[in-house]
Parts: structure tokens; C-alpha cells; sequence
């Protein structure tokens, strides 16, 4: 079987995977999938659409890579995945990692998850061997089940972003689809927020962090991707040993982004056109001083080890929302956040 290269970015919610993937996908020969652990049950099941604005069933590329898929039984993937991905199952993962052993146990599903892959770069990416599927799943267990598949090229992208902007995302009301969706994303409380933000930020270093996958793992924060994308895109690209000759930034802080079919993700990831690439600061005002004093108690053993301090900074630039209610700037490109 052929190698399919996947660069899988990993860690916690709200840290600007999405604007990372969908930057990403502007690339030749890159393929911005969006959340593809999340196709069996969004993508197939929901029928939820596709980054391209058409319901997965509809768009003639999944249609194709579908296709490839008809003995797969996408309600009982679904259901298994989100059981052997489980929290509680962690620690034993992060056992068997250490013990040499696949960190999460096979089971009959990974030959429709590997057939997966292999169908979205032959039908994505014309089978081209220098080719990337961009997963965005983030999930650390997920990736290191990818990891073990046959026939998969895992290189890990770690997003990390400062987890009081994270909390602070996440009280974000926000339609799991935008602005016609009914169904709200997940908002769980700024606790709970702060410990899922050092579990799966944590479980990425002990998975692929140091010298666990010598030139397999990359760790890039928000901030600094925001602070210059153009330079982080490129990073990223020579991390996968990709070198394209040109990148979609028309000027040094905006991104010119046509659509792309990810699966699932943050609503802005069917943003297109335009778009200025400014850094989210409203949680260096709007968090309140209660709930930043907890995010920093729960992650204060982490913060360091990512360059944030404890304090909070100064509110030093305008805030700009990626993936909340668009917000038009007096030029015509749309401001986004990640």
C-alpha cells in the first residue's frame, strides 16, 4: 500500500486549527479535510455541508471518496470512535505508548479508516505522492490511532493558543454551522475548559513531543502564527517537505482563501475571499478576573512550558472574531480570528 502523508493538527478546541487548515489548503498539493473524525456521524450521517457551502452528500469529491466507502457502516464507526477515543481511556493509552505497543488497541474499523485516506488522496489529490491531507481532528488519541494505520505518513502540527483565550472562545455562543444552523457548538464552562485545554495539550507532548518523533512533530502557537502567517505557513510547508512557490498572502497580514471541502470545523472555515488575519484580544478585557484566576491555577504547570505568563497582558490591539458573526472592515476583506 502507498504512503499517504497527513499532517495531523493536534491539541485543544479554539486554539485556530481551523484558520490554519483552511491557510493550508490554499497550498498545491495540500488538502484542507477539516475534522475528519467527525465525518461518519457530521459529514455522512448529518449530512452536515461540506467547506465548499454544498451538503457533504451533495459535493461531487466526497461523493467520490464515498464512493470508496459503501461496505463501511458510518453510524457504527461513528459510535466505536467516539468510544475507544474516550477521556477515560487516556491514561491507558498513554501506558501502552510507553510500552511500545499501538497506543490505541486495533479493531476491525481502521481498514474503512485507512480506506478513508487513501480514497481522499487518490480522489483530492490525484494520488500525487508528494501530497498532504491536513486532518484537523486535534483529538491526541485520534492521531495516535492514525499513527498506527497502515499506509498513513503521520507528521503532527501541535496548535497551541494562551487557554485563557481558549475559555474565553469558548463562551462564544456559536451555531455548530453558522448563522442558518439551529444547533450551538459546545460551551463547556471555563473549568472544565481549562483542564481539557492542559489534558490534550499535555497528551500531545507525551505522544510526538522532544525526541518521542524526531521530524514528525512541529508545535506552532496562535499568536505567532498570527503575528506572521506568511512566515508560519511556510514553516509549516518545510515541515512536510513541501516548498511552494508562492503563498496566498497579498499583503504580509492577509490571506486570500477559496473554498475548500473540509468536513467539519469551525463555522469560518467557509469563509472565503479576502481576509485579514488580526490576532483575537477580546479575552484580555472580556474574561472576567474570576474566571482568568481559575484558567491560570489549572494550567499554570503548562503555561510556562508554552511561553505564557501568568499575568494578564495589556490589551495591546483591536480584537477581531474568526468564526463568530463576520466582522466587514472598512477594506473588503472580512476580519478573522482562528
Amino acid at each position: 500500500m502507498s504512503q499517504v502523508r497527513v499532517l495531523y493538527l493536534a491539541g485543544s478546541g479554539r486554539s485556530g486549527s481551523t484558520l490554519v487548515t483552511t491557510v493550508l489548503g490554499q497550498l498545491p498539493g495540500f488538502f484542507a479535510a477539516g475534522e475528519l473524525r467527525y465525518l461518519w456521524r457530521r459529514g455522512i450521517l448529518e449530512n452536515r455541508p461540506c467547506g465548499c457551502g454544498s451538503p457533504v452528500a451533495d459535493c461531487p469529491l466526497w461523493a467520490r471518496v464515498r464512493a470508496d466507502l459503501t461496505d463501511a457502516d458510518p453510524a457504527g464507526i461513528a459510535a466505536r470512535l467516539a468510544e475507544r477515543l474516550r477521556l477515560r481511556r487516556l491514561p491507558a493509552l498513554l501506558r501502552r505508548h510507553r510500552r511500545g505497543l499501538p497506543p490505541v488497541a486495533g479493531h476491525p474499523d481502521d481498514t474503512h479508516l485507512a480506506r478513508l485516506y487513501a480514497a481522499i488522496a487518490e480522489h483530492a489529490l490525484g494520488g500525487r505522492s508528494d501530497g498532504v491531507i491536513v486532518d484537523s481532528s486535534k483529538l491526541p488519541p485520534y492521531g495516535a490511532l492514525l499513527g498506527g494505520l497502515p499506509g498513513i505518513d503521520l507528521y503532527v502540527l501541535h496548535v497551541v493558543r494562551d487557554p485563557r483565550a481558549t475559555a474565553y472562545s469558548w463562551r462564544r455562543r456559536r451555531p455548530l454551522d453558522g448563522r442558518p444552523d439551529d444547533q450551538l457548538m459546545s460551551r463547556p464552562p471555563v473549568g472544565k475548559a481549562a483542564l481539557l485545554w492542559l489534558v490534550w495539550n499535555t497528551a500531545t507532548v507525551r505522544l510526538w513531543g522532544g525526541r518521542r518523533a524526531p521530524g514528525r512533530y512541529l508545535r506552532v502557537r496562535y499568536e505567532d502564527f498570527v503575528a506572521d502567517p506568511a512566515g508560519a505557513t511556510a514553516r509549516i510547508a518545510g515541515f512536510v517537505g513541501a516548498s511552494p512557490a508562492e503563498l496566498p498572502f497579498p499583503t504580509p497580514n492577509t490571506v486570500r482563501l477559496t473554498p475548500t471541502h473540509s468536513v467539519a470545523g469551525n463555522p469560518s472555515r467557509h469563509r472565503t475571499g479576502l481576509v485579514d488575519v488580526v490576532a483575537d484580544t477580546e479575552w484580555l478585557t472580556g474574561l472576567p478576573t474570576r474566571a482568568y484566576a481559575v484558567v491560570t491555577g489549572l494550567t499554570a504547570v503548562a503555561l510556562s512550558r508554552f511561553g505564557y505568563p501568568l499575568r494578564r497582558p495589556p490589551a495591546t490591539s483591536p480584537a477581531a472574531r474568526f468564526g463568530a458573526d463576520p466582522v466587514v472592515s472598512p477594506s473588503p476583506a472580512t476580519r478573522q480570528e482562528g
